[in-house]
């Protein structure tokens, strides 16, 4: 079916995959289109990588044949990190998104705790709930077992959905699919956690290219090169971005971490200075609660590393 143009009007639509000079579209009508960014967009002062994500509304008009993105609509949320490739710049990884889903394995590769912190604070920032899928589980020994376990204290502790799922043998799929439906959720993870796999277990039809982990450096493999928008046929969809290394975090002033990490938002109040850091101020009740065991040492290890990070950024 051929989509009628209309012009000079403008046509609303969202953006399903980004590969940084087109965008692939779906119109609010259900058609699928290419488009590319009016020059004048690019100069709007963002220090972004990409002033578009998957997962805007945009407004659309063509232009001699072409289509082009003349407006961003204004995000409910998104998820930001530091560009990798360019020290001073942003990245969006999505936006307008229900929840995010962190994949999450003990081993081949490990996820950090670091990293998993770090995508936490900022989904908190943004007020996206986020669960903590942790796959392969049919590939757990002893030691993952305590690994994930131990993970799965911390952040149940917390108020973090957990939930366990191994794409292999199909344990935990389902409960996935019922979390999924009806829903806009970002799968985010390290290389090599498989989620492009869990999303085909998820949804045959979706076909996505999966690799292997490296049996030398026990690290992933990147399989999808460009963020993309997947629908499902449940109802729902999903937005597969390639795997992170590192989630550097980006938008924070130091004073304001602490309001993130829900274990110490809850005792704030009880600390004897208002704007207390938890470092070596006296009478912090976070500190107090650290020392009895009741908050996590290595949540607390990767607050202060995030602390470092920021300064050394001078984003303070």
């Amino acid at each position: 079916m051929q989509l009628k143009m209309l012009k000079p009007a403008l046509l609303r639509a969202r953006v399903t995959k980004s590969t940084g000079a087109w965008y692939k579209l779906i119109t609010d009508e259900g058609h699928v289109l290419e488009a590319r960014l009016k020059g004048l967009m690019r100069l709007d002062g963002l220090r972004s990588t990409n002033p578009v994500s998957v997962g805007d509304f945009v407004q659309i008009e063509n232009e001699d044949g072409d289509w082009m993105i003349s407006s961003i609509e204004a995000r409910q949320n998104y998820i930001i990190r530091k560009s990798p490739a360019k020290r001073a710049h942003s990245h969006i990884l999505a936006s307008n998104i229900d929840q995010a889903l962190i994949l999450i394995t003990a081993s081949k590769p490990r996820t950090s705790s670091g990293f998993i912190d770090r995508f936490l604070l900022t989904a908190e920032a943004y007020h996206i709930p986020s669960i903590l899928v942790f796959n392969k589980q049919d590939l757990l020994t002893e030691k993952d077992l305590l690994i994930q376990n131990k993970f799965i204290d911390i952040y149940s502790g917390i108020g973090y959905p957990c939930m366990l799922v191994s794409s292999i043998t199909g344990e935990g799929v389902d409960k996935i699919k019922a979390v999924l439906k009806d829903k806009t959720s970002l799968f985010i993870g390290h290389s090599g956690v498989g989620k492009s796999t869990l999303a085909n277990a998820i949804d045959s039809k979706l076909a996505l290219k999966t690799g292997e982990v490296s049996v030398k450096h026990q690290k992933g493999k990147h399989t999808t090169t460009f963020a993309e928008m997947f629908f499902l046929g449940f109802g729902g969809s999903i937005i597969d971005i390639p795997g992170i290394k590192e989630f550097g975090v980006t938008g924070f002033k130091n004073y304001e971490v602490n309001h993130y990490y829900r274990e110490m938002a809850a005792l704030l109040p009880k600390c004897k200075f208002n704007n207390c850091m938890h470092i070596n101020e006296p009478k912090c009740a976070v500190r107090e609660a650290l020392d009895l065991g009741k908050i996590s040492e290595e949540r607390y290890k990767n607050y202060l590393s995030i602390i470092e990070d920021i300064l050394e950024a001078k984003e303070y």
